[in-house]
């Protein structure tokens, strides 16, 4: 009996440990879904018969995709993100033109994929249908609004879907999802049978896998004829919107710059979109509209960004606040509390800065520039993360997506591997109406870009030491601004630590030098001058403060061979013949 009790206790004892590690385990790890919750609706919508040869069969024959519940389906509820919105909606009578397009284009449509609610947010989360779980991080959003339509495509469940995008809807779930994202040209794809979010900032988007597969999807609906690619004669690498990225810079820009100097022979430009911008919408600084202030390194992207939320707010609400008035639907709280924001945003000055943006964008552009951004501030979000509610987060993001989104341009998303096992991407954006273009660039470029990401993810060492010397860079930047601003101990300091990053760097010790002597720690200035010229020989600056050092010490035939050497490698260096001759004057 004794054993026997003992034996069933042992029993209840495993039980426990058990449901205490699926428990865990549970907290740990999202359950398993068989669609990733991607779906709200299952449907099938065929294409009519293939046309009898020699006719050419329908040019998405064999391809399946899905739609975001903005998009309407004859028959079935478009429930917005909302099931309080499904349940005061009838059936559908007529289906969105752009998706009979596509079943036409013989295409087969499986289903109605999860939004927002109301295709607000930019987080991918939702309170009436769960949040879609990302299969690229399944502990990290998966980016709104079109969350769903991404999530399948990165599934592996179609080969593309439709979303929405107003202020990033697709742009950035494909990037936190790690497939292909396109945004057109504003206006240029029919959004008839579509919801409205906010009017003159929607577009319907799509995700793929296969860059032939978004093109493929580009052509039929942008009603575009095959014709010879045209190559981009132009990248502009916006070096200020990688600054909002906490992805390091040269982790993404890389992979650009080697894939463009491999396919076409030419060089990268870099650029910065905060001095262009200044130059061609002087009114754009007025732009705060009752936002904060968030980063005031990047004063007016922050401005574009407040711009295109106002805007986005106000047509939101023109367009939805009579029913959320009436119906008094228990709406998100971070939607209330943006919608009921105070500001008085002054909508026409707004409109003209979305005006005068495209304009700038186009001049920039041309027909056959790139602009590469980042398409997101950094890795996707943990699920209930605080940052999904930061200000700063929402801040950052929406800047880069508000280029395109308040210039009207075109913008495709390209994965870029992972960085800390989750999906990263930078954007190429092309002038309103280069949808073509846009298209048919990712088309030539995606292997490359593919080819040096995989470079790049073998190349651990190579990948580590990069980070390392752009974090060096980045401190001996911040000692310059202190070695300006006359703080010379914080100059050192940051100085130190870009040497400790990369010690291989001569200006490094040369400007670390340059603080010792504002110091008076002159033994220390001619070590440092001493590392810099065994690093390199001909850096005139280190033999200038090694000779000012020596000077000060009382060395003086020492400090006149400096001011020499400076003098015969810079024959009209000023400072060393003024010091020459200044010293054999004092000790002829």
């Amino acid at each position: 009996m004794a054993s026997s009790g003992a034996a069933a206790n042992l029993w209840v004892l495993l039980g426990l440990g058990i449901a205490g590690v699926l428990l865990a385990a549970r907290k740990l790890k999202r359950p398993a879904r068989p669609d990733h919750g991607a779906f709200i609706t299952r449907l099938e919508l065929l294409p009519p018969p293939q046309p009898p040869p020699p006719q050419a069969p329908h040019p998405l024959t064999g391809l399946c995709f899905a739609i975001a519940d903005a998009l309407h389906v004859s028959g079935y509820i478009t429930s917005f993100g909302s099931l309080e919105w499904a349940k005061t909606h009838d059936a559908e009578t007529q289906t969105s033109p752009v998706v009979s397009a596509l079943v036409d284009g013989g295409a087969v449509c499986v289903g109605k994929t999860v939004i927002d609610e109301m295709a607000y947010s930019i987080h991918g989360e939702n309170k009436h249908f769960d949040t879609p779980t990302n299969p690229a991080a399944p502990d990290r959003v998966p980016g709104g609004c079109s969350s769903g339509s991404a999530v399948a495509v990165a599934g592996g469940m179609v080969d593309f879907a439709l979303g929405i995008d107003s202020i990033g809807g697709v742009r950035i779930p494909g990037a936190y999802c790690g497939v292909l994202a396109f945004r057109p040209s504003h206006a240029v794809v029919s959004s008839g049978g579509v919801i409205p979010v906010a009017p003159s900032l929607d577009t319907i988007g799509w995700f793929a896998r296969d860059p032939s597969v978004l093109r493929r999807v580009g052509h039929l609906l942008l009603r575009l004829n095959y014709a010879d690619i045209r190559p981009p004669r132009h990248f502009y690498i916006a070096d200020d919107c990688f600054g909002l990225s906490k992805i390091p810079a040269r982790r993404l820009t890389q992979v650009v710059t080697k894939s463009v100097e491999k396919l076409f022979g030419r060089q990268v430009t870099r650029v910065n979109l905060e001095n262009y911008l200044a130059s061609k919408i002087s009114s754009l600084r007025n732009c705060s509209n009752g936002h904060r202030n968030g980063d005031s390194k990047f004063p007016l992207l922050l401005a574009l960004c407040n711009a295109m939320r106002s805007l986005h707010k106000h047509e939101f609400k023109d367009q939805h606040m009579e029913w959320i008035n009436s119906v008094k639907p228990a709406v998100d709280a971070r939607i209330v509390s943006n919608l009921s924001e105070d500001g008085d945003s002054d909508i026409d000055g707004c409109q003209d800065v979305r005006n005068k943006a495209r304009l700038a964008l186009g001049a920039l552009l041309k027909d056959d520039g790139i602009l590469v951004i980042p398409t997101a501030s950094g890795c996707p979000p943990k699920l209930n993360a605080k940052e999904l509610s930061s200000e700063s987060y929402n801040s950052q993001t929406l800047c880069l997506s508000s280029l395109a989104s308040m210039s009207g341009c075109c913008q495709v998303s390209i994965p870029l591997g992972t960085h800390d096992k989750c999906p990263v991407s930078v954007s190429f954006i092309a002038r309103h109406g280069c949808d073509r273009f846009l298209l048919d660039t990712i088309q030539t470029m995606y292997a490359t870009i593919q080819e040096q990401v995989e470079i790049l993810a073998k190349s651990n060492v190579s990948s580590k030491q990069a980070m390392d010397e752009e974090a060096a860079e980045a401190a001996k930047e911040k000692g310059n601004a202190a070695f300006k601003e006359k703080q010379w101990q914080k100059a050192v300091n940051l100085y130190t630590e870009a040497i400790k990053l990369n010690g291989k760097v001569a200006t490094y010790y040369s400007n670390r030098a340059a603080a010792f002597v504002e110091l008076t720690s002159y033994r220390q200035a001619e070590a440092d001058c001493t590392s810099a010229i065994d690093l390199d020989p001909k850096i005139v600056k280190a033999y200038l403060r090694r000779g000012t050092a020596r000077e000060m010490m009382g060395y003086y035939k020492e400090a006149v061979e400096d001011f020499s050497h400076a003098l015969v490698l810079e024959p009209m260096n000023k400072t060393a013949g003024v010091a020459i001759n200044r010293l054999k004057k004092l000790f002829p």
